[in-house]
């Protein structure tokens, strides 16, 4: 499936507190369980964050959310969703969480799923990044020293984009760390007919 996924925005809306949260869902997938895997995945993601940011509790006063499209071709759709909730103080929190899919099966790829078995892409990535870290002058909260085997990340094009949410490595003032990896050079660790192999070629 080379043609784009046809995404339809969906709206929460509330007025005590102040809830407006729009988020993605997919629609016209030739298969309805595969459909209906994929926006199940979105939607319990997007209630995971939604609780995490104080959607249920007291005291929370506003919450608003908005997600982007961040890869949709070659079968391949990667979703950046983006909650934020204020509570009082100085100023709020915003979270990212992304979720990548074929939509050709339904299958949600990890961070490691997107590898060859045994491949120390952790080593790879950290690798790429400190130096990315080193080139930009990035403010960091202590010594970087790798990422997370399950560190958030989405595919863009011909890119793999790694991040951090507030305050995991940077200051708040930073806002959130986006570090672009080109496929192309980690070619040697991604496997035949996975995502990545996918995006080296059109």
């Amino acid at each position: 499936m080379n043609l784009p996924t046809l995404i339809e925005t969906k709206h929460i809306f509330k007025h005590s507190p102040s809830v407006n949260v729009y988020y993605p869902i997919v629609t016209n997938l030739p298969h309805p369980h595969i459909e209906k895997k994929i926006n199940s995945d979105i939607i319990t993601l997007l209630n995971k964050m939604l609780i995490e940011q104080g959607f249920y509790t007291e005291g929370v006063q506003e919450i608003t959310g908005y997600y982007e499209i961040k890869n949709n071709q070659r079968g391949i759709l990667s979703i950046l969703l983006i909650l934020y909730s204020f509570s009082g103080g100085a100023h709020g929190l915003t979270v990212c969480k992304s979720l990548t899919f074929d939509v050709t099966t339904g299958k949600m790829y990890t961070l490691s799923d997107l590898f060859k078995p045994k491949s120390d892409y952790v080593k790879t990535l950290s690798f790429i990044i400190n130096n990315k870290i080193k080139e930009w002058d990035v403010p960091l909260l202590g010594k970087f020293k790798e990422i997370r085997t399950d560190q958030d990340y989405y595919i863009a094009d011909h890119c793999l984009v790694i991040y951090f949410q507030l305050y995991e490595i940077t200051p708040y003032v930073y806002n959130f760390p986006f570090f672009p990896i080109i496929i192309k050079d980690i070619e040697s660790i991604i496997p035949l007919n996975g995502p990545l192999e996918k995006m080296l070629y059109f």
